[in-house]
């Protein structure tokens, strides 16, 4: 017997009340009973691709975010923990990121259509502080090997919208996951070969960043119990933990004790997040809905070579590789308050990331005394997880090759910061030195061609471009 959600009269265009079949909230493709034989129904599926490269740090993002064997900035709570023993005194940095682009859609008769970001520029804007202090700087001589942080960062920033008369509405219209990461974080250096890192990761949401849960819309397509044009909406929130453990080997160093070769491997943790929240047609609960969304654990493999790094020039390139196990997000399961479970099939497949960066820096050169002066370049190569047959516009499941420029300036000593500001005291309270790094990626998609899924409108050409620029401030104390 098939079931039914009740939907109050006043959402329904047709007066009275209304019974809805529950596949009118089933994914694409899915087989369903309906009340007078059966039904295969095509329908939103809210689920999400995340990307793990997205930047977290404006020096890192200039290198390709090719920097787990550097990690030498307090980013490296994020890139490799075990690289914040190499962090001296206490170091605050942070920084955001202004994110836009567009993608561009054709079915197979023709029809065009666009989304974009939330905007000509993603808002809010994907952001991320960093606090790392060595405890001999706060007085403890007898900890002066064990250096700790806390970071927090907006790890899988995705904020996705299209028309809403779009043609493939009845899969997405918008799409948003405002999570945050809390990221307390230890690093024991071992000797000055080896270090060892270990940092929580505490997923949650929080009301000041976006709609502060996670969404995804769409409109209910004709032929179906729920009238067309009614907008649909699925939400929830939760907190999830995991964490990242990780180590950095130095075996070459100079004669000034600075790194000519580092290797540095990081595992982060799968975590499981619970979201509760509702099922609204047109912006009246339906009922309570809840599910869990598994973000995959990750390996990290990274090598920084440093070929020139004298006291008046240092050039570093480094190779990093990831493994990503998206194959753990196999389902996004949505059970409603009547009892029923909405099976949302996943099907992704694990995949590599790839990045290669540089950094060529100048140490207090002649024509800009008292500063530190780097310029970077970078790449990465990002494999798309999600097959045709669980493909959603919310998302971009398209393979990726990223293009990357940054510079980085650091005052200290004597000079200032913008003509003005001095960059060293006495005072233990002003800094000794202060940093600003920027950052430009451009994101090149290969265009891809969907076809054989359930929900046919969703199928054709997509050709997607993205183009971000970071920023971040370091205090150095």
């Amino acid at each position: 017997m098939a079931k039914y959600i009740e939907i109050p009269s006043y959402i329904s265009r047709q007066g009275g009340r209304l019974a809805i079949p529950l596949c009118d909230f089933l994914p694409c493709g899915v087989h369903v009973p309906w009340s007078s034989g059966s039904h295969s129904w095509s329908s939103c599926s809210p689920r999400q691709r995340f990307s793990p490269r997205q930047s977290q740090g404006a020096a890192a993002a200039g290198q390709g975010n090719a920097f787990a064997a550097q990690a030498d900035d307090a980013s490296a709570i994020h890139y490799n923990p075990s690289g914040l023993s190499q962090v001296h005194g206490v170091q605050l940095l942070s920084g955001t990121t202004l994110l836009g682009g567009s993608i561009k859609f054709k079915n197979p008769t023709g029809t065009d259509s666009r989304g974009d970001f939330g905007g000509s520029v993603a808002f809010p804007p994907p952001s991320y502080t960093y606090l790392s202090a060595n405890l001999s700087s706060l007085g403890w001589d007898s900890l002066s090997r064990v250096t700790v942080g806390l970071g927090l960062i907006t790890p899988y920033g995705l904020n996705t919208r299209y028309p809403e008369n779009g043609p493939f509405n009845s899969a997405a219209t918008f799409a948003t996951l405002p999570l945050i990461d809390i990221k307390p974080t230890i690093a024991y250096k071992v000797n000055d070969q080896l270090a060892f890192g270990l940092s929580a990761d505490i997923y949650t949401f929080a009301s000041f960043l976006g709609e502060g849960q996670v969404e995804q819309r769409s409109i209910s397509p004709p032929g179906g119990a729920i009238p067309a044009g009614t907008a649909i909406e699925l939400n929830g929130k939760g907190t999830g933990a995991g964490f990242t453990a990780s180590m950095l080997y130095t075996p070459f160093r100079n004669a000034d004790g600075k790194p000519l070769a580092s290797v540095g491997l990081i595992y982060t943790s799968q975590a499981a997040l619970p979201l509760n929240g509702a099922l609204l047609a047109n912006g009246v609960k339906v009922a309570d809905s809840s599910t869990k969304l598994v973000l995959p654990q990750i390996y990290r493999g990274a090598v920084a070579v440093w070929p020139v790094r004298t006291g008046e020039r240092e050039w570093k390139v480094e190779f990093d590789v990831e493994y990503v196990g998206w194959k753990a997000n196999r389902n996004l399961d949505v059970q409603l308050s009547n009892g029923t479970t909405v099976p949302q099939p996943q099907q992704w497949k694990n995949v590599p990331v790839v990045a290669v960066g540089t950094e060529y820096k100048w140490l207090n050169p002649g024509w800009l005394p008292h500063w530190d002066v780097a310029v970077r370049s970078g790449y990465t190569r990002t494999e798309n997880p999600t097959p045709d047959s669980t493909f959603n516009p919310a998302i971009i499941s398209l393979s990726s090759h990223t293009i990357s420029l940054g510079a980085g300036f650091l005052c200290k000593g004597q000079g200032r910061f913008l003509g003005l500001v001095p960059c060293g005291g006495e005072s233990p309270l002003w800094p000794k030195a202060i940093g600003f790094d920027v950052a430009f990626q451009e994101w090149l998609y290969e265009p891809r061609t969907v076809a054989r899924n359930p929900n046919a409108t969703v199928n054709g050409n997509y050709h997607v471009y993205i183009h971000l620029g970071t920023v971040s401030l370091k205090l150095l104390f």
